[in-house]
């Protein structure tokens, strides 16, 4: 029996997804059963059953889990880079996050669990995902804080080497729908030129970069997927992983394969970007993934080109676009 929080999220829904493709369907969802799209989202999907993440804290603390429980991949959070409530933040992303984790350790289940490579901050320190160096990154936004007293609580436990953390670098794809403005460019894009023919990116007001230049590591969502059910088989990985593309591509790139992958020419203009965000924007964020590699993951990670391509044709503008 497999555990899955944050099952009508994004990444969680893909990944039920995923597991269902290869016929696994022995999953206990969890979320909170309010959210609108709920619905949508896991409407598709074959599980065991669904649990609101109210009751399931409960039984957690509780301990009146079913003793089949195997894995509990964690993927339940406010995932808002501009939530500043922090009494939600310690109580949804810190609080649940640890109760899960000791949990899992003290009964021998796998764990995976999200962190973010929001944690890395502006990138000063690099993008290294060296668990010894955790207390150097000095994350932008309370969201990114929350994340990174996880990982340090975790380090500081001594769970990190019994736990698998996973920083998830710029995804994009299937199910994002309702992700609003945390949805991805990828989606905001697709629509804006459905319905207007161009699309506008921010200007770079650094003399380095020229105008829609700004780098990303862009992550297609089955491959993070890929690298979950890939954990989920080897139980002795552990430790905190990057998983993103490996190599930065530009929002210029990202655009021109939007409007290749719908049939169309690029047009795309360039707008001032708002001076409350100049201080704070990275120019340039880059997964270096030679440590998953290193644990033995050697599946192919797809392309800029070939993951927007799959989104747009295969889910976008398909009729059913739930993944």
């Amino acid at each position: 029996m497999l555990i899955i929080t944050g099952a009508t999220g994004f990444i969680g829904s893909a990944f039920i997804a995923q597991l269902n493709a290869h016929g696994i369907t022995d999953i206990i969802a969890v979320d909170n059963s309010s959210l609108a799209h709920h619905d949508a989202l896991l409407g598709n999907k074959r599980i065991a059953t669904f649990i609101d993440r109210h009751e399931f804290i409960s039984l957690l603390r509780a301990d009146k889990l079913p003793n089949t429980i195997t894995a509990i991949v964690h993927l339940g959070a406010c995932s808002s880079t501009t939530e500043r409530n922090l009494e939600f933040l310690r109580e949804t992303n810190i609080d649940y996050s640890k109760s899960v984790i000791e949990y899992c350790v003290t009964k021998g289940i796998r764990c995976i669990y999200a962190s973010s490579a929001a944690t890395y901050g502006d990138g000063a320190h690099g993008y290294g995902d060296d668990e010894s160096i955790i207390e150097r990154f000095t994350p932008l936004n309370a969201y990114g804080d929350s994340k990174q007293i996880v990982d340090l609580w975790a380090r500081e436990k001594g769970y990190l080497s019994k736990v698998a953390a996973l920083k998830f670098f710029n995804v994009y794809g299937p199910n994002e729908y309702f992700k609003g403005d945390m949805a991805s460019i990828a989606w905001k894009a697709f629509n804006t030129i459905t319905q207007t023919g161009s699309f506008s990116l921010f200007k770079s007001h650094r003399p380095d970069y020229k105008d829609g230049e700004q780098m990303r590591d862009f992550v297609y969502v089955k491959d993070c997927c890929k690298v979950m059910s890939w954990l989920l088989d080897n139980t002795h990985i552990n430790g905190i992983y990057n998983v993103g593309s490996g190599r930065a591509r530009s929002w210029n790139d990202l655009l021109k394969a939007i409007f290749s992958a719908m049939g169309r020419e690029p047009v795309i203009k360039y707008i001032d970007m708002p001076e409350s965000l100049r201080n704070q924007y990275q120019y340039y964020t880059e997964a270096p993934i030679e440590k998953l590699r290193a644990a033995g993951y050697t599946a192919e990670i797809a392309s800029l080109e070939s993951g927007v391509h799959d989104y747009i044709t295969g889910h976008l503008m398909q009729p059913q676009m739930v993944w």
